[in-house]
């Protein structure tokens, strides 16, 4: 089964046309998020360093992934049809694994253990909740959006990009995001210590500013002041009440 959106990636990124195109870059992506999760095992076992390592790895993964954005004028005089293939592999692809990998440190970080009480059994409850509800929202709108689309090539070929018409959209602005936060929460309650529990209340917060500041801006530059009121109207990551019945059934049916 080919993944929706492949083709048209596969247009501007050469190596995909072929099974060792494709091999090389599973193996770049596997050796990123091996060289950060070893930086985190190593600085998991120095004192007061687990929050400090997720601060540094997390922001700096979001500013190489911010450059993908603001050289795409440079990059695209600089290297014409293949500007957005290196620009993914220099910026996006290496910030996305930093995110990746810090998302997937919530599970494992260090710190002090959460005294055992009746919350412990809400948190277990809670975070495999959070880790499922995310793990199908990410699943549903890699099959609704495409590849392309979710590997941002709108942004180096807007022209190619398409509108697609989910309900989710009428629910979230960023449902991507919306799952890598959920993903996130659920697996600090999981672990169940102080410091990832405390670090994910900040994710949201984090997130929401940095797409004010980067990936909605290209957005605006697109799409004007009717972004401006979609924005004013639809919120980023967290439902609003009314429209749960919306959010669940785009999660059981895609819809």
């Amino acid at each position: 089964m080919k993944l929706k959106g492949l083709d048209s990636l596969a247009k501007h990124v050469p190596e995909l046309n072929s099974a060792s195109g494709r091999a090389r870059i599973v193996l770049y992506a596997l050796f990123l998020l091996a060289l950060v999760t070893a930086y985190f095992i190593i600085t998991d076992n120095i004192p007061t360093w687990s929050i400090d390592s997720e601060i540094i790895i997390s922001s700096l993964g979001f500013l190489i992934l911010s450059l993908f954005f603001s050289r795409k004028h440079t990059y695209k005089e600089k290297y014409k049809e293949l500007a957005y293939r290196n620009a993914f592999a220099h910026y996006a692809l290496p910030g996305l694994c930093l995110i990746f990998g810090a998302v997937a440190h919530a599970g494992y970080m260090n710190g002090p253990a959460v005294p055992i009480g009746w919350w412990t059994t809400a948190f277990t409850v809670l975070g495999w909740y959070w880790v499922l509800v995310g793990a199908v929202l990410w699943a549903r709108s890699v099959s609704t959006f495409g590849v392309d689309n979710l590997n941002l090539l709108y942004v180096y070929h807007p022209e190619e990009s398409r509108i697609v018409d989910s309900s989710i959209y009428s629910v979230l602005r960023h449902p991507i995001y919306a799952s890598a936060i959920r993903v996130w929460v659920g697996l600090a309650l999981l672990n169940g210590n102080g410091n990832s529990v405390i670090f994910s209340v900040f994710v949201p917060l984090g997130l929401a500013g940095w797409i004010r500041l980067v990936e909605e801006k290209e957005l605006i530059e697109r799409f004007g002041q009717s972004y401006i009121d979609y924005r004013k109207r639809i919120p980023a990551f967290w439902p609003k009440l009314r429209d749960s019945g919306r959010f669940f059934k785009f999660l059981f049916t895609g819809s």
